[in-house]
């Protein structure tokens, strides 16, 4: 098989784990005959720099002729001004309702060797396996009104909420089809106590439920389930959730995981079915942690178990998605650890260390 990857290693440490992500990708693809065709652009700050914007047709129009996108992180201080016309972060925006990315998939999953290297006891976290369905292109982030305005009493802004029943509908519905494939058991997300958008969520929820009656549906408040989380995470399998309270809660429940230099997320334009692959972007769900570009020490195991999810999702090859995830997982029983990840009695190394590591484990 032959890939087509376009690759945007955005800012911060983006470049750096982007280069171990790929460096792995060629070695999975030497080992089972695939040729890996990679081409790259630029997106976020980078893109703001070189070409005033963050996002440019040109480089859409790569992503959208490739049959994968590969992002590495966006933003940094510099571009922190919030009265600046563009900021790296529109381009990320851009990218998922451009590409028609409404589905964001977040594993969260707890390596047995390091349910002792998190700031929770042991005995909770142990055989955490769940899985975060964010919408990606609607709510918070996109509906408009969104400005901000001078009135005679001082300066006011807006941010709206809205979902149609059919952005709704196929969100849920990704949810009931992957819990379909795991332990039968969905949560939907919401604040339907106060808001009216959650309040249509969950009763098309309840109608998408009809069609799927193998699968138990429970609906959960926001502020319940953050505390559920931290509380008895096991308990959890499937998880959707609106955009922002997605984003919230999965920067939340990195911290299962040790870090968020641990997650990683596949961000798709259909609903996952087996057999069928499906377009997408991946990437680390951190952020471009700028105070560590460039030392050496950022933690690629996100970036790196995205590309096992694109060789899933978009490209069928479970065996190879398989091969990637149990190479992270020896690695880490050897004891290797990059900073944010390091215990007692370990070995620590820098993230070009550890991403050789894992590309030894592929290549055999």
């Amino acid at each position: 098989m032959q890939f087509n990857l376009t690759v945007l290693p955005g800012d911060g440490v983006g470049p750096e784990v982007t280069n171990e992500a790929t460096k792995v990708l060629q070695v999975t693809g030497k080992r089972f005959g695939h040729d890996v065709s990679l081409h790259y652009g630029l997106v976020g700050g980078v893109a703001i720099d070189q070409l005033g914007t963050a996002l440019s047709p040109d480089t859409l129009k790569m992503c959208r002729d490739s049959d994968a996108v590969l992002l590495g992180a966006v933003g940094g201080p510099e571009w922190d001004d919030p009265k600046a016309r563009v900021h790296p972060e529109d381009g990320l925006l851009a990218l998922r309702k451009g590409l028609g990315l409404f589905a964001n998939l977040r594993p969260v999953k707890v390596f047995p060797t390091l349910v002792d290297s998190t700031n929770l006891k042991p005995e909770v976290i142990k055989g955490v396996d769940l899985i975060f369905v964010r919408e990606l292109t609607g709510g918070l982030y996109f509906a408009r009104p969104k400005r901000q305005w001078q009135t005679s009493r001082g300066r006011r802004a807006t941010d709206s909420m809205t979902y149609s029943e059919q952005e709704i509908e196929r969100i849920v519905r990704v949810g009931f089809e992957l819990a379909q494939g795991r332990r039968k058991k969905l949560v939907s997300v919401d604040k339907a106590n106060v808001l009216e958008s959650s309040r249509l969520w969950r009763q098309v929820a309840m109608e998408v439920a009809k069609e799927y009656p193998d699968v138990e549906l429970e609906h959960m408040l926001v502020d319940a389930c953050a505390m559920r989380l931290i509380q008895n995470p096991p308990y959890f399998d499937v998880l959707v959730t609106e955009n922002m309270f997605g984003d919230i809660l999965t920067d939340e429940a990195s911290m299962l995981a040790g870090s968020m230099g641990m997650l990683p997320s596949a961000s798709l334009a259909e609903v996952p079915q087996e057999g069928v692959n499906i377009f997408g972007m991946y990437e680390p769900i951190h952020g471009s942690a700028p105070r560590r570009a460039g030392l050496n020490m950022a933690n690629p195991i996100a970036i790196i178990l995205s590309i096992a999810m694109m060789l899933r999702y978009s490209f069928g090859l479970i065996q190879e998605a398989q091969t990637i995830e149990t190479a992270v997982d020896d690695v880490l029983q050897e004891g290797y650890r990059t900073y944010d990840i390091m215990d007692e009695g370990k070995i620590r190394v820098g993230t070009e260390e550890m991403g050789d590591l894992i590309a030894g484990k592929v290549g055999g």
